[in-house]
């Protein structure tokens, strides 16, 4: 094992983990705007809300997210008059653009499953009691069933920002230097296979420990309630 090879390639590896978060990041705050509008048009009973949303989950979930990268990427170039007109060519000639756009479609498609199911398995007694308080609709909504299935929701969305976090090493297959980039840059100069992917390795696991860590003592600190009044 080189270790000064290591030591040396930090710096850009560090960098390409800066890319990381930053995908993740702005992945995550666009696409869990647009998961809870999708997960009531999931639940609507207006076909013209229900089905579109329903065939837009069911590709960006029974689909690779790599071949949605492509999609997105390469295949926009073939619209790119259209594109033009509209003035959007310039952002989707930009790898980086690209990479967030097809991330946040992805975790909005996963995250509003996610929060379907947990607004379907609040409680009917506690929307009955936020009734007999004198609430309905929205009211109701934003002050007790949306916290209640945020709760709920809670575990496997943190599941699913791991998720992101470790997808988007895939961007690199679009020129995006994140960190897997950046390994794989430094080893094709090098050839330092094991050095270089190991230590991505630990920059993810590292990553990743502290997302874990911090959604449970969200969870925890959510659920501090329920143990007081144990």
């Amino acid at each position: 094992m080189n270790w000064e090879l290591i030591w040396d390639s930090l710096p850009k590896l560090l960098a390409g983990t800066g890319v990381t978060v930053q995908l993740t990041l702005f992945s995550l705050a666009i696409g869990l705007l647009l998961a809870v509008p999708l997960a009531l048009a999931r639940l609507s009973h207006n076909p013209l809300l229900k089905y579109p949303t329903a065939g837009f989950v069911f590709y960006f979930r029974g689909t690779p997210l790599l071949v949605q990268l492509f999609l997105i990427y390469y295949g926009s170039g073939q619209f790119r008059d259209v594109l033009s007109d509209m003035g959007l060519w310039t952002y989707f000639r930009n790898a980086w653009f690209c990479a967030v756009l097809t991330l946040t479609l992805n975790t909005a498609a996963y995250t509003a499953e996610i929060f379907r199911g947990a607004i379907q398995a609040v409680p009917r007694g506690e929307i009955e009691a936020g009734k007999a308080f004198g609430m309905s609709g929205w009211l109701l909504f934003r002050r007790v069933t949306l916290p209640k299935a945020f709760r709920i929701a809670l575990p496997a969305y943190g599941n699913e920002v791991v998720f992101l976090l470790q997808a988007t090493s895939l961007v690199s297959a679009i020129t995006v230097i994140d960190l897997t980039g950046a390994a794989d840059l430094i080893r094709s100069k090098t050839f330092a296979v094991y050095e270089m992917y190991l230590t991505a390795a630990v920059l993810y696991l590292i990553m990743t420990y502290v997302l874990v860590y911090a959604f449970r003592l969200l969870e925890k600190r959510l659920n501090a309630y329920q143990h007081r009044s144990a």
